[in-house]
């Protein structure tokens, strides 16, 4: 029991909560962000679990704020254990500070501090009706703690069991109304003081996650046909999309392998729909020969790489940034290609709109780089800029003569289907002349590989600027790409200086050319990856010709947080305290060139 002052949260909540998988976690997850959403709170949730059905340990960190937040913390303000076990697994992120909220049971025999609060969560679940309301109770609880009005939660409660029957929901409203109860017991005896301001305007926003962003700009971009073999954490993409199938006028064909995907959705393409395969690093080994396919064949595609742990198998439900050279070198041959990396809920839906546009318009391969941390978190936006949405078409009515493969001055030929138009349309994996007929002859094989390039010059002048956020006038440039946006956003403001800027990529592969000034303005340049090789600065200095200084590489398959990014600047920024970094932990330090592969 509390036994020191009693903890008062005036700004920034860190909640963890932590069980066996099977225990929901997760509608504790979406249940109480709703909640605290519709009560005028900032919140941000994000998952870490290991790949089993049921049982080992997995964690949901959920921040609630009075200003908007979109980053994980290593701090855990309150921990809720929903298990034995569960204490040691986040035993790292305990401090002196963390109040431990449950059974005294799950949590007596590893935690010796003296904030430890012992709540009767399960004997209230039997209560109810058994084990299984023992997630609701603790929504309840939490609720309660947050000042949420029973109201809110009842209705949403009754909105996310509308399926179940009316007895089942009645019981759900039950078992939180004990956990409330719980929890104006705990603030009645001053052991937690919660006083968050709210902020009125957060009521009216959206909760998205990384999936649903993904596949909300599929459809603003006019997706049409996804196939798919289900991959963790792509696989989401692909199940929202088929509960919306039928809204959109979408086709989700779950198909016998990844091989079979690529080569249906460039199919696709050829026949005038749109269409986009997903998958994870896995399942895209198995794609690249249709990857030079559509090389070949000059097909648009669009091709979602949510990327983990690798080689092989590796960790299947953990985070990586590990695919950015699969995805560039991917297919035998030369050919254009263009490659996003979303950092943002923002960023993932208008990517991925953009992409099937580029992907249309120039008749080439689009990558979108998620990663399992990016696709599984959630947090409250505003709302989509559906306003730039386009969904132009680049298909031509073939006439007579219609030559499919034209050489053009920009590369660009004009791309017809089969059915639109009086003329023929031709393809063909081998090399082609301009009717789409195989051919022998090397000096047209030379014009048409001059073709296909052509296009890199249309692109680049549509390529995507980084974003610099910070002083102009910077001495030192942190460097990110993809979803590390958040975290090295949030850990430069805590920093403070006006000497440190923060240069975003959003979209990798071709660079833009701008990146050269900043490099040449920075005394300093830090990347921070989640890689072991520091693909991203191999790829800069292929493409810009500039050595990053200091690369901070963390690859154990969780995500970097704000302190751990806070932490590496404000030694690296003070020389004297150089000495102080080192590997370890999944991390790698480096300095030039020297580790990489």
């Amino acid at each position: 029991m509390i036994e020191r002052q009693p903890p008062r949260f005036t700004d920034d909540v860190s909640v963890v909560l932590c069980g066996e998988a099977g225990q929901g976690i997760q509608t504790v997850e979406h249940i109480l962000t709703q909640g605290l959403k519709r009560s005028g709170y900032h919140v941000f949730s994000t998952q870490e679990y290991m790949s089993r059905i049921r049982g080992g340990s997995n964690s949901t960190a959920i921040r609630v704020s009075r200003r908007r937040i979109c980053a994980p913390l290593d701090r855990i303000d309150l921990l809720i254990p929903f298990g034995k076990g569960a204490v040691r697994h986040v035993g790292k992120r305990i401090s002196t500070e963390t109040v431990l909220l449950g059974e005294r049971l799950f949590f007596g025999d590893e935690y010796q501090g003296d904030r430890g609060i012992d709540v009767p969560l399960s004997e209230k679940a039997m209560e109810v009706g058994g084990p299984i309301y023992l997630n609701t109770v603790a929504v309840g609880l939490l609720s309660g703690l947050f000042k949420i009005e029973q109201e809110i939660l009842h209705d949403y409660l009754r909105h996310h069991f509308s399926g179940k029957r009316d007895d089942v929901i009645q019981k759900n409203i039950e078992a939180a109304e004990k956990g409330f109860a719980i929890s104006q017991d705990v603030l009645k005896k001053g052991w937690i003081d919660i006083d968050l301001q709210r902020d009125p305007r957060v009521e009216g926003e959206m909760i998205f996650d990384g999936v649903e962003a993904l596949a909300v700009g599929a459809i603003a971009g006019g997706c049409q046909f996804v196939p798919f073999y289900p991959m963790s954490p792509s696989t989401g993409v692909a199940v929202f999309l088929s509960q919306r199938a039928k809204e959109f006028g979408l086709i989700v064909e779950q198909v016998e392998d990844e091989i079979s995907a690529i080569n249906m959705m460039i199919g696709a393409w050829y026949g005038g729909a749109r269409a986009m395969a997903t998958t994870s690093g896995g399942g895209f080994a198995l794609m690249t020969e249709g990857v030079s396919l559509a090389g070949m064949l000059e097909s648009p595609a669009v091709i979602h790489i949510a990327q983990r742990p690798a080689p092989a198998t590796g960790l299947p439900t953990r985070t990586e940034q590990g695919d950015l050279f699969l995805a560039l070198y991917a297919g035998h041959g030369e050919f254009p290609r263009i490659i996003f990396a979303p950092g943002t809920i923002e960023e993932a839906f208008d990517l991925t709109r953009r992409a099937f546009d580029l992907a249309d318009r120039f008749q080439v391969p689009v990558f979108i780089l998620t990663d399992q941390y990016l696709l599984e978190s959630h947090y409250n936006i505003p709302s989509l800029d559906l306003g730039s949405v386009s969904q132009k078409r680049y298909v031509v009515e073939t006439g007579p003569g219609y030559r499919r493969y034209r050489l053009t001055e920009d590369g660009v030929s004009p791309r017809g289907i089969p059915g639109f138009g009086e003329g023929l349309v031709v393809l063909d994996s081998d090399e082609h002349d301009e009717e789409g007929h195989i051919t022998e002859d090397l000096d047209l094989r030379v014009r048409m590989v001059e073709k296909r390039l052509k296009k890199l010059n249309l692109i680049r002048n549509e390529i995507l600027p980084p974003e610099l956020l910070g002083p102009p006038d910077f001495k030192t440039l942190i460097i990110g790409w993809g979803s590390n946006y958040h975290v090295l956003k949030e850990a430069i403001e805590r920093l403070g200086r006006q000497d440190v800027a923060f240069l975003h990529f959003k979209q990798v592969y071709p660079l833009n050319p701008d990146i050269g000034r900043y490099l040449q303005q920075a005394r300093t340049t830090v990347l921070f990856e989640n890689n072991a090789t520091s693909q991203f600065s191999q790829l800069i200095r292929l493409q810009a010709g500039f050595d990053i200084e200091h690369r901070i590489l963390k690859f154990n398959g969780l995500p970097f947080t704000v302190e751990e990014v806070q932490t590496h600047l404000e030694r690296l920024l003070n020389p004297d305290d150089a000495k102080n970094l080192d590997g370890g932990h999944g991390y790698a330090l480096r300095k030039g060139f020297g580790a990489d592969l």
